[in-house]
């Protein structure tokens, strides 16, 4: 048996009777096509278009969505859909690189509480 590999996007061979159904929207070309400098992660030397980093494993999957529902709308704008997802990307790799630069941070930092909470009953000496 011979499997021939076919030259048509396997989104619209399995839906053939509906190719009208499965176009590529106008904003979605926009997105698509519109490309930022992001200069950390793996995106870092790249540019990547609002579409991937919107995608990418930087935007939780709610955002993801309220952001495509509101510029779908026209509620947002091309530009703050720009604005919004490199801050939310360039946050979130930020915070993974400084998660792998110090893992033992956060083991400390509930050590230090029972020395303050051992200090609040201070005032109660004045009486």
């Amino acid at each position: 048996i011979t499997v021939k590999s076919s030259n048509k996007d396997p989104a619209t061979a399995a839906g053939e009777e509906g190719d009208d159904a499965r176009k590529e929207e106008p904003w979605e070309t926009t997105l698509k096509t519109t490309v930022v400098d992001i200069e950390v992660g793996e995106f870092k030397g790249h540019k990547v278009s609002l579409w991937d980093l919107l995608h990418s494993k930087y935007i939780p999957q709610e955002n993801r969505k309220e952001l495509l529902e509101l510029y779908e709308a026209g509620e947002l704008t091309l530009e703050q859909v720009r604005t919004v997802v490199s801050t939310i990307v360039t946050r979130a790799a930020a915070a993974a690189a400084a998660e792998r630069a110090e893992p033992a941070a956060p083991v400390n930092e509930p050590r230090a509480e029972p020395a303050a909470t051992e200090a609040e009953p201070t005032p109660l000496h004045g009486d």
